[in-house]
């Protein structure tokens, strides 16, 4: 990654953080521009800007702290939903070009607002996108 991210700063420890959560491979504290209360940041100790480049060593470890985070900020806010949202690129609202993953509490109108705008998946579609993604797996 060519450009220093302020989750950079954090792990060299330039810049305060409200630690939730560390590891060998994962780091996880409360985002400072919150939707809701406990809205908390988990990124990996690896420095890479989108979820793809991730090495399979961090990227099972994000895996594995996940639940464990959504329970802690469930059992600290008493919110009974959330959302677990990931962005990769500027197109999908990535604004910090560090791989990390929000958890954020549904806590009456305060979280995440979703406004879906589903379309149909034709079956031809399907078969192309099957077929391409089938050979990448390879």
């Amino acid at each position: 990654m060519s450009q220093e991210t302020v989750f950079d700063k954090i792990l060299d420890g330039l810049m305060p953080c409200h630690r939730v959560y560390e590891d060998q491979h994962v780091l996880a504290f409360l985002d400072i521009f919150p939707l809701s209360p406990g809205h908390t940041l988990v990124i990996p100790k690896q420095r890479k800007a989108f979820l793809h480049e991730l090495d399979d060593e961090h990227a099972a470890a994000i895996g594995r702290v996940l639940p464990r985070i959504a329970r802690a900020v469930m059992a600290a806010t008493g919110a009974d939903a959330y959302n677990v949202l990931q962005n990769n690129g500027r197109g999908a609202h990535q604004a910090v070009f560090h791989v990390h993953f929000h958890i954020i509490p549904k806590l009456g109108d305060k979280g995440l607002g979703i406004g879906w705008q589903p379309g149909q998946l034709a079956s031809g579609e399907a078969d192309r996108l099957l077929t391409a993604m089938h050979a990448a797996l390879d």
